[in-house]
This record gives structure tokens, sequence and C-alpha cells, in this order.
């Protein structure tokens, strides 16, 4: 089945599952996979902090990279996935306005995710991050591929 995931929001699937998300600007974009297990899923998160908003954070919390990402893994755990099996992509985290933008929020959705992953023992086995290009995901469960589409360019994450 084809599921996508839009902004704010997490979609997580098995075997014949294909999560796709579009736009990922300066918004984060981010897959976890066990292979052995077959199951994935697909974070799609706006906002690096939860603090800014925590009323919104706890209506929402796939929202923030903060409050997202490991609500994303707890699924993965609870569908079988195992820390140790897992294969971490991530993607987004651009400057869609340039480098006029003031926020900088591509940087700081890249920097949290990180500080996390850290703090987990976690690495990213690839990353597409940065830039000013938006990207379109798209996650085969069934064979753990990630392709990035960006510009009319196809390419494997």
């Amino acid at each position: 089945m084809r599921l996508v995931v839009v902004v704010g929001d997490m979609k997580v699937g098995e075997k014949e599952d294909m999560l796709v998300t579009h736009a990922l600007g300066s918004c984060l974009g981010l897959t976890v996979y066990d292979p052995t297990e077959c199951v994935g899923g697909l974070l799609h998160a706006m906002l690096p902090l939860s603090k800014i908003n925590p009323q919104k954070a706890k209506a929402n919390p796939f929202m923030f990279v903060d409050t997202g990402v490991p609500r994303l893994f707890r699924k993965i755990y609870e569908m079988r996935g195992q820390k140790a099996r897992l294969i971490v992509k991530a993607a987004g985290c651009g400057r869609p306005l340039g480098n006029n933008e003031m926020f900088k929020i591509g940087e700081r959705n890249y920097t949290i995710l990180k500080k996390l992953l850290w703090k987990n023992n976690i690495l990213l086995e690839s990353e597409d991050v940065g830039g000013t290009v938006s990207r379109t995901l798209h996650f085969d469960i069934s064979t753990g591929q990630v392709i990035i589409s960006s510009g009319g360019i196809k390419k494997s994450l």
C-alpha cells in the first residue's frame, strides 16, 4: 500500500508498503528500517524543538524533531524492530529561501536530529540534507530502498 506522509506526520509500514513524503525543504524527512523484520517508518517533522509550543507538541508530536524522532523509534520497536539492526537515513533540512533564511530552521532540525541520535548511540547510514532544493522521498519497505527526487533527478539515499 502507498502511504503519504504529510508535514507534521509519521507513518509506519511492513513488507509491501511504500511511504512517500513531498516538499522536504527545511523539514526533516527521517526513515528507520529493520531489514530482518521488514518494518519501517517515515517522519516528516517541521520544527526542531517542541518547547516553542508545548500544547501543539502534545496534540501533534510529529510536528517537532525532538518529540517526533523518539516516537518513530518507539513505534518501530513495538513492531519488532531491534536497535542493532536499524538502518536510519535523513533528508531535507535545507534552506529553501537560500542564505537569506533568518531562522535557519533546516540547520536547527538537523542539529537536533544529530544530538538525539548521538545520545542514543545511533548513526545515520546516509543523508541528503542542506541546499536550497525541495525533495520528495520514496521509502520502499519491501527492499529498504529510499529514493530522493529533486529537480527531476532521482537518486538512492
